[in-house]
């Protein structure tokens, strides 16, 4: 059983290709100024690496902000539901899915058999988001990697106070004249970050096991921030971008699974 998920979301597009629930091929692509040719392209990368033509795949769900535009699509699902079908599916003992991605954060509760019991989403501002940091690295001269990296170094927890992407970036300038040393920045951008989004996860309750996932689990300032502010430890898998395509993936499985079911009843 061939199926795909498609994650279209304002950064990057991702495609996951499954056979019987095992992936099998997996590619990503900036998502550009044309969602559509992107998409196709990025999926043909993931059918080259699977040996696979269009055709042999049963079915295909799509998420993400642009889900609606998905080539060859025959479902779309909300990102929502995507990443709390992709994090069960890697750790069926998840109950808090924490999703951090360029432009904004969600926190989502769910069931143990993957359904959504609740979320809050955090879309208003860049403060709480990948987008955020990647400004304030570049306000320190900083690729995005060392950004991380240099707030582990840091044991001082200095305040900051902006609530806006553009005020942050002042503050940070201001931080630098006073010759605050750059790991002390580092760590306040990325425990600025990890207050916002916690704050929006306990409004739908924080319950163990918690997983983070999207772009911003790969950036490990981030995840010391949330660990301090959750006061416990989380689960950061592997690929954790990818989650939300495998969601997908999964749900077009579950799809398939649901009208063989039906099919037989029939009969």
């Amino acid at each position: 059983m061939i199926t795909a998920g498609m994650d279209l979301g304002s950064k990057f597009i991702k495609i996951v290709i499954m056979n019987d629930g095992d992936v099998i091929a997996r590619a990503k692509m900036l998502s550009g100024f044309e969602q559509e040719v992107t998409a196709s392209e990025a999926l043909s990368e993931a059918l080259s690496k699977a040996g696979l033509q269009s055709g042999d795949i049963e079915r295909l769900t799509a998420t993400g902000v642009g889900r609606s535009i998905a080539p060859f699509a025959h479902d779309r699902l909300t990102e929502v539901g995507a990443a709390a079908r992709g994090a069960i599916a890697r750790l069926p003992e998840t109950r808090t899915v924490i999703d951090v991605g360029a432009e904004e954060g969600r926190a989502i509760l769910i069931t143990p058999d993957g359904h959504v019991k609740d979320f809050a989403i955090n879309e208003k501002c860049a403060a709480g988001s990948g987008t955020f940091t990647e400004a304030m690295a570049r306000a320190l001269e900083l690729d995005i990697v060392e950004f991380g990296r240099l707030s582990l170094q840091s044991d001082k927890a200095v305040p900051m106070n902006a609530q806006c992407a553009v005020f942050a970036e002042s503050e940070v300038v201001s931080l630098l004249h006073a010759r605050t040393p750059k790991q002390d920045i580092s760590r306040a951008v990325h425990d600025a970050i990890a207050s916002r989004i916690v704050s929006m996860a306990r409004r739908v309750s924080v319950e163990r096991e918690v997983m983070i996932i999207g772009g911003m689990a790969y950036n490990v300032g981030f995840i010391a921030s949330m660990k301090r502010a959750l006061e416990m430890e989380l689960i950061v898998p592997d690929d954790p971008d990818y989650v939300p395509a495998e969601g997908a993936a999964w749900a077009a499985h579950d799809k398939l699974v649901g009208m063989e079911k039906t099919e037989l009843k029939e009969r």
